[in-house]
C-alpha cells in the first residue's frame, strides 16, 4: 500500500490543523493506521492508532484530549484532527499501515508498520 500524507504547515499556539493520509494500491480497510511524529535530534514517537474499522482507537498521553485520529475506508483516508497545539507538537508527521490482524500491544512501536507515507512538516509558533 502506498501512503501520502497532507495538510501539515504553520500555526500558532493553540490553533488547529487537520492531517490527512490517503492510501492506494491495496484494501485500506485491511490495515491497522498510525500516526507517528519526529521532531529534529529525536526518535519518531507514536501518536495516535486507529483500528481497521475505526471501532478502537489510541493516542498518545501528550495528545490525549486534543487529537484525534478518525478514518474513511470508503475514501481510503485516515486523518488526524489536531487542537490546541503546543509548540512540543512541532514536527514531522507520518501515517503508517500495519497490516497484523487482532489487537497488538506493541502498536506504539514503529517495527509493527510496516508501510510509511512520507513526513509532513507541523509547525507551531508561540
Amino acid at each position: 500500500v502506498q501512503l501520502q500524507a497532507s495538510g501539515g504547515g504553520l500555526v500558532q499556539a493553540g490553533g488547529s490543523l487537520r492531517l490527512s493520509c490517503a492510501a492506494s494500491g491495496h484494501t485500506f480497510s485491511s490495515y491497522a493506521m498510525g500516526w507517528f511524529r519526529q521532531a529534529p535530534g529525536k526518535e519518531r514517537e507514536f501518536v495516535a492508532r486507529i483500528s481497521r474499522s475505526g471501532g478502537a482507537t489510541y493516542y498518545a498521553d501528550s495528545v490525549k484530549g486534543r487529537f484525534t485520529i478518525s478514518r474513511d475506508n470508503a475514501k481510503n483516508t485516515v486523518y488526524l484532527q489536531m487542537n490546541s497545539l503546543k509548540p512540543e507538537d512541532s514536527a514531522a508527521y507520518y501515517c503508517a499501515a500495519d497490516e497484523r490482524l487482532g489487537y497488538n500491544p506493541d502498536y506504539a512501536q514503529t517495527t509493527p508498520y510496516r508501510y510509511w507515507g512520507q513526513g509532513t512538516q507541523v509547525t507551531v509558533s508561540s
